[in-house]
């Protein structure tokens, strides 16, 4: 049974009692669309051509971001645990997140300290992000853990 008084419905179901109050109508505000500039969409790169996560399939980062670290893009290191990882160092990674203390033990890269990355999507572990001399920084992924444009 529905009694109907003012803005208050009542609804009886057997010995329950449902209380609720319908609002008036708001108006939506109408947000304008900003304008894209063509020199804007010129800038994004397509995803075609970016570094994607392997999980999530999320843009991490682009092939122009590679870069060399003690003389090599590529490198093979093993962890204190023997875990063997093949990284490829990159000056930016926007779609990675780093987390944790920074710290220079077991540092693959003489001067430089680390701290954990990943995918800031899906929080895959894909790296580390590497501090070092004067504010310098990088991105050392994992490259099994990336997928790359063809």
């Amino acid at each position: 049974m529905i009694v109907c008084n003012t803005n208050l419905y009542k609804k009886m179901i057997s010995s329950c009692q449902i209380l609720f109050r319908i609002s008036k109508a708001r108006p939506i505000p109408v947000v304008p669309t900003p304008e894209i500039k063509e020199e804007t969409r010129e800038e994004i790169p397509e995803p075609r051509d970016a570094i994607l996560c392997r999980v999530c399939r999320r843009i991490i980062t682009y092939p122009e971001e590679q870069i060399e670290v003690s003389g090599a893009h590529q490198h093979t290191f093993a962890n204190p645990h023997g875990i063997v990882f093949e990284i490829g160092c990159f000056k930016s990674a926007k779609g990675c997140a780093h987390f944790g203390l920074s710290t220079p033990e077991f540092s693959w890269f003489k001067g430089f300290q680390w701290k954990l990355s990943a995918c800031l999507f899906c929080m895959t572990h894909l790296g580390w992000f590497y501090t070092g001399p004067e504010g310098t920084s990088f991105y050392g992924l994992i490259l099994d853990r990336l997928i790359f444009p063809p």
